[in-house]
């Protein structure tokens, strides 16, 4: 089972990142803060001894001097520096602590954003490890690496991992609905597995009624289907389930109109429009509800956001009545 975790692909921090970050290094290393206090000193002596790999030495220091006030350069390099002893030292801990002070103070800095990623990349291949290790024949190992192979197309392997895990814990939670997902995945899905699937999601909410996820997809294959009656319910339960589901509540709406019973679907669609202000369908559905039941200055004002939307957005991207 380790063997088949390792299979995930992760890319490497030990290189790529931290040679960005050697030249970050080297350019504040150019322009060092200039002595004359403690604090500065301190720094430069967390920064010395990081730069020398005494990373249980320097990581105190290097934490000061990123929650400092000194220039932002020198806290860049400082966290920089304390991210990389923190990993090598495997104190995750204060590696999260690096990176979330990073992440807040350069919010948008390209640098160091590309060494966040491969930062929590090498954190989340490290636990898989620990996962492999200390328990490999569990549901979540099985899961884990399940869902790898899945993200790499090996569609049948993927499969063969979830049916496992369903022979020998058939009411493991949520592993029918991710099945059933990866059926309605696959590139060579057909009626049959798309059937196998429906089957799957329902065998899910047996087991977990809870599931929103897996009622709003009951929901999109009876949309599909026109099967409005159905669908009207699956969305309702999955909004009741997910009040923060916004797509949930745009095709509950979507159905709504669909069947005319447009006052049922303002709020409903009202919900959408404030959850996704962007999305030109859930204007335009929101702007045909209000113009049948006679809301006709509200429904102008909708149908104006949806084509200014429409504006910068792919030809036909709304959904039209």
């Amino acid at each position: 089972m380790s063997r088949n975790l390792c299979r995930i692909t992760i890319l490497s921090f030990a290189v790529g990142p931290w040679f960005i970050a050697a030249q970050l290094i080297a350019q504040t290393s150019k322009n060092p803060a200039a002595p004359g206090s403690d604090s500065s000193l301190t720094t430069e002596k967390a920064i010395s001894l990081a730069e020398q790999g005494r990373c249980k030495e320097a990581v105190p220091g290097l934490k000061r001097a990123l929650n400092s006030q000194g220039p932002a350069e020198q806290r860049k390099k400082a966290g920089v520096l304390g991210l990389r002893c923190s990993l090598t030292m495997d104190s995750r801990d204060a590696a999260l602590d690096f990176a979330r002070a990073l992440a807040h103070q350069f919010p948008q800095d390209p640098e160091i954003l590309f060494i966040l990623v491969h930062a929590y990349s090498d954190l989340s291949s490290r636990t898989a490890q620990d996962l492999g290790r200390n328990a490999p024949r569990s549901v979540p190992a099985h899961k884990l690496n399940a869902e790898a192979l899945e993200m790499q197309g090996k569609w049948d392997d993927a499969q063969r991992e979830y049916e496992t895990i369903l022979e020998e814990h058939p009411d493991a939670p949520s592993v029918h609905y991710l099945l059933g997902r990866l059926l309605l995945s696959r590139p060579d899905g057909n009626a049959q597995s798309a059937e196998r699937a429906k089957q799957e999601f329902q065998k899910e909410l047996q087991i977990d009624p809870q599931n929103a996820g897996a009622e709003y997809i009951l929901g999109e294959m009876a949309r599909q289907e026109s099967q409005w009656d159905d669908a009207i319910a699956h969305f309702t339960r999955a909004t009741k389930l997910d009040a923060g589901f916004g797509d949930a509540y745009m095709s509950l709406g979507f159905c709504l109109v669909s069947v005319k019973r447009y006052e049922e679907a303002i709020p409903p669609l009202e919900v959408a429009v404030r959850m996704q202000q962007g999305n030109p369908s859930a204007h335009y559905n929101l702007a045909v509800a209000l113009s049948r039941t006679g809301k006709k200055e509200e429904a102008e004002k909708e149908f104006a956001i949806q084509r200014q939307l429409t504006q910068n957005s792919a030809p036909g991207e709304a959904k039209q009545e």
